[in-house]
């Protein structure tokens, strides 16, 4: 049986192979983005679903610097089904430059997946919005594990204005990852 990130990993392929490293009309990547910022815990709010991530709480992913100045991603979720944690390892590169929050991510070879930040907390790197290359992929991540109602409210109306399927949303459980 295979794992459910091992599942993502496959339709990263896929998506890859339909050259999937744009994003969709109407968002734009934040400009002045600063990787060393956004390096650390990021723990996954809310979500559109796939097949990967189904079934999956207490997602979270962690972002490290490469040698090479490509950026370490581990992605991490508790299969609810299984009883188990799962992982993937990935490698992200910016699209057009460090300066601005548009990465491809792969986790597996030459094939990528669009990851665009498109609304960050600048000032203290506590939040970011993140779709992916079309409008069946999108992301609130945080630093902490729980976020108050108005950032939630200012995710969906923000997406819900640029076309995304808000009334989709999964809210993730993620009292794996809360501190007593």
């Amino acid at each position: 049986m295979l794992h459910r990130l091992f599942a993502a990993l496959l339709v990263a392929v896929l998506a890859a192979l339909a050259g999937c490293t744009g994003m969709p009309d109407g968002v734009e990547p934040v400009e002045g983005f600063e990787v060393e910022r956004y390096l650390g815990r990021w723990y996954e709010i809310a979500r559109l679903d796939h097949s990967f991530e189904r079934g999956l709480d207490g997602v979270n992913a962690n972002y490290s610097l490469n040698d090479d100045g490509s950026v370490r991603v581990l992605n991490r979720g508790y299969d609810v089904e299984a009883g188990e944690w799962d992982e993937a390892e990935g490698v992200a590169r910016f699209v057009q430059g460090p300066g601005t929050g548009h990465l491809k991510v792969s986790f597996f070879g030459p094939f990528f997946g669009s990851y665009v930040v498109f609304e960050l907390d600048k000032s203290a790197y506590r939040y970011a919005f993140v779709s992916g290359f079309n409008r069946s992929y999108l992301w609130l991540l945080a630093r902490t594990p729980t976020v108050d109602e108005a950032l939630k409210a200012r995710f969906v109306a923000r997406a819900e204005a640029l076309g995304f399927a808000t009334e989709e949303l999964v809210w993730v459980d993620q009292s794996r990852n809360e501190t007593p």
